[in-house]
């Protein structure tokens, strides 16, 4: 056993990364809400880290593995983050970790559509939404029929928006 790992055991090897709540909350902007430059991870998620904290989750992700950080060609000052394979099989968990959530705990509609319709598609959708990831971080062309995973999660969204401002 590593002097670094608490134990061998492969769920708290798997805490070691990603078992903090901002690691999450990076990874699951990054996957979700296509974020991927510092800016928008910092100001366009509900929880509003600190920047400090965020910098920190930035370089333990990429120590460990679970994303890459690249210069933007667009602008020589601003970095591009990317998931890498490792993250992205982590979709799974993700909507595994959503259900739970609806099921048990006091969520928003709004913020919860997304874990329901990954939990609706099941392993089907969540294969398509990797693939689609893949394209988007790593390069992979992923198949095309029909609209994409991240479209419908987005068009579900705007439809309980927009429902529940109606109700307002």
């Amino acid at each position: 056993m590593s002097a670094t790992h608490r134990s061998g055991c492969p769920i708290n090897l798997s805490l070691e990364v990603f078992g903090d709540r901002w690691s999450l909350i990076v990874l699951r902007d990054m996957m979700f809400g296509g974020r991927r430059h510092f800016r928008e991870l910092l100001t366009r998620s509900e929880e509003r880290i600190s920047s400090n904290i965020l910098a920190d989750r930035l370089r333990s992700l990429q120590e460990a593995g679970m994303i890459t950080k690249t210069d933007d060609p667009t602008h020589k000052q601003k970095a591009v983050y990317s998931l890498t394979e490792k993250a992205i099989t982590l979709v799974p968990i993700f909507a595994h970790l959503g259900a739970w959530g609806r099921r048990h705990l006091p969520v928003s509609e709004e913020l919860s559509i997304r874990a329901q319709l990954l939990e609706e598609g099941g392993p089907a959708m969540w294969d398509q939404f990797m693939d689609e990831l893949r394209e988007a971080h790593l390069g992979v062309p992923a198949r095309r029929d029909g609209p994409t995973v991240a479209e419908r999660l987005q068009a579900a969204y705007e439809a309980i928006c927009s429902r529940s401002a109606r109700r307002r």
